[in-house]
């Protein structure tokens, strides 16, 4: 049965080139992960607040080195796309930034980041989130990007709002952490917004 639709992208929107190097503002690049990393993510997997927010946790650097594995996978299979959030000068991890999700024929994704313990509250989440909105809407077409977090995580629904996601709803006992189960909002942004 046909559809009476067009896909929004087409199967190799994202495959069919290299995952691409972003830049952001404030002297930050968003790049591809790279085996080396995996250090420096399984040290920010040990920090407290990470296991508030997170149900993953890491017990070792050759786990953390299989989960870059999985990202750069992903972007080959694209399901999702995920990209290291670095000093552009320095070299040093700053964060992590991902679109999840990715629904091709639908143009949407989730967006999701976390930073490491130095960089918070310097706007870094905000910056990378803002990189990855304009490449995703305005280089690769999607649609509709979605963002979600635990009502009682502030942090990130200050990073929601800076970045122009606006708060559509609360998705009740949505998500379980290890505290148990969260409300999450859900934030969103339309391309042409």
């Amino acid at each position: 049965m046909p559809f009476l639709i067009s896909p929004v992208l087409t199967a190799g929107a994202l495959a069919g080139r290299p995952q691409p190097t972003l830049p952001a503002d404030g002297g930050l690049v968003l790049r591809p992960w790279r085996e080396g990393d995996a250090p420096a993510v399984y040290e920010v997997f040990q920090d407290p607040l990470m296991h508030q927010w997170h149900a993953r946790s890491a017990d070792s650097v050759a786990e953390v080195g299989d989960w870059i594995r999985t990202w750069r996978r992903a972007w080959e299979a694209e399901r999702e796309a995920h990209w290291a959030v670095a000093d552009a000068v320095s070299g040093a991890l700053l964060g992590r930034v991902a679109l999840r999700e990715l629904r091709l024929d639908d143009g949407t994704a989730e967006v999701a980041y976390w930073t490491v313990p130095q960089a918070r509250g310097r706007g870094v989440a905000a910056r990378a989130t803002t990189a990855l909105t304009h490449w995703a809407f305005d280089e690769s077409g999607f649609h509709r990007l979605e963002l979600l977090h635990a009502v009682r995580n502030e942090a990130s629904c200050r990073v929601a709002a800076r970045t122009g996601f606006g708060l559509e709803g609360t998705k009740r006992s949505a998500i379980m952490q290890p505290d148990g189960w969260h409300d999450m909002h859900l934030h969103a942004r339309v391309r042409g917004d």
